[in-house]
């Protein structure tokens, strides 16, 4: 189901909330939050809640040897510590995220009033946790590394039956990403067998990051998600995004979108620059001899050329008949004053015709 938070936003996410520092997630925050409002783009700020009483077996908790779990304990924050980062984001007017990754992680994002869920890609056929993320009916983006077609589809159809919004991220969980990783073109395949969802992308490429953008939209991509930092002595993920590289990403969106135009949805209404350009190419019709009132419009009496002049009438119109209304001397243009037909009753195109071409005395 399409919800209109998805389209065209920038995710932008705290990864392990970075070293468990609330100060310093607060001046990511504010960081980025002066970047959107510069480049004028819809983003959330995405934040990550485990609750480890629950969700590490007690036998493990403590544990350095396993890098999931140390990683885990040092870098959760209190409760208060992740309410005050999601106040800030709202007081920056950017929207709140959440990916938990535990139900009790879901209940909490509740009590903070979250406005969108994420659910990881190795969480996708977490049925628990899915099932709890459902129950609160709030937008949702799930991205498919690594996963299979057809728990892609189970997720699919249980928030499309539900009607909960949910967008579907292609994504390579491989951390940082190649260019040759990053297989696009599965965009192609989202838009086409979920057409009732908004379809985005997330990556971790470090080393063309507009490339991606650029055919990623093009391709039919709304949404965009990448992990968000800012300098650090000692602790640097590579394909963490860094705001100088943010700032190019949206300077790049905002040409991709220029460039893209009006939604591809129906056809675009071309510009008074590019009407006036194809007219002067239009033939318009001239009679080949002294025509007569009465007489009926056909291509054996009148031949085509160039340039129209306001008002007459063009090879575009000339198969669908009339009847002279006045006589025509031969080499003068055929002006819409001369004919009647059923065809000259509609007003927009009696308008069209009389405001393109040449206004000079030849067409009177």
């Amino acid at each position: 189901m399409k919800h209109e938070i998805f389209d065209d936003l920038f995710v932008l996410e705290l990864a392990n909330n970075h070293w468990g520092d609330v100060r310093r997630g607060l001046q990511i925050i504010k960081e980025y939050a002066a970047l959107v409002h510069k480049y004028d783009v819809k983003a959330a700020i995405k934040l990550q809640f485990r609750d480890a009483d629950t969700l590490i077996h007690k036998e493990y908790k403590g544990r350095t040897d396993i890098r999931y779990i140390h990683r885990t304990e040092a870098r959760i924050l209190s409760k208060k510590a992740y309410r005050r980062m999601a106040d800030e984001i709202r007081a920056q007017n950017m929207i709140t995220m959440s990916t938990p990754f535990d139900e009790e992680s879901v209940n909490f994002g509740e009590e903070l009033n979250i406005d969108i869920i994420k659910i990881a890609s190795f969480d996708l056929n977490d049925w628990p946790l899915v099932f709890k993320v459902l129950e609160k009916r709030r937008p949702t983006i799930v991205s498919i590394g690594g996963t299979r077609i057809e728990d892609i589809d189970t997720i699919v159809r249980l928030f499309n039956e539900a009607k909960v919004p949910l967008a579907i991220n292609q994504c390579v969980s491989i951390y940082p990403s190649e260019p040759h990783d990053m297989e696009l073109n599965q965009i192609d395949l989202l838009a086409k067998r979920y057409p009732d969802n908004v379809i985005g992308l997330s990556s971790h490429e470090y080393k063309d990051y507009v490339t991606s953008l650029a055919i990623a939209y093009g391709k039919g991509a709304r949404t965009f998600e990448r992990h968000i930092d800012i300098p650090h002595p000692t602790n640097m993920s590579p394909y963490n995004m860094l705001p100088e590289q943010c700032e190019i990403w949206f300077k790049t969106f905002r040409s991709i979108k220029e460039m893209c135009g009006a939604p591809g949805s129906k056809l675009r209404v071309p510009s008074q620059k590019e009407i006036d350009y194809i007219n002067e190419h239009v033939r318009g019709l001239f009679a080949r001899t002294d025509l007569k009132r009465g007489l009926s419009i056909s291509q054996d009496n009148f031949y085509m050329a160039v340039p129209i002049h306001k008002g007459q009438l063009s090879c575009r119109e000339v198969l669908s008949g009339g009847i002279l209304k006045h006589d025509v001397r031969k080499d003068m243009p055929l002006v819409i004053d001369d004919v009647e037909a059923d065809y000259l009753k509609e007003e927009r195109l009696v308008q069209e015709i009389r405001n393109r071409g040449r206004d000079d005395e030849k067409a009177q």
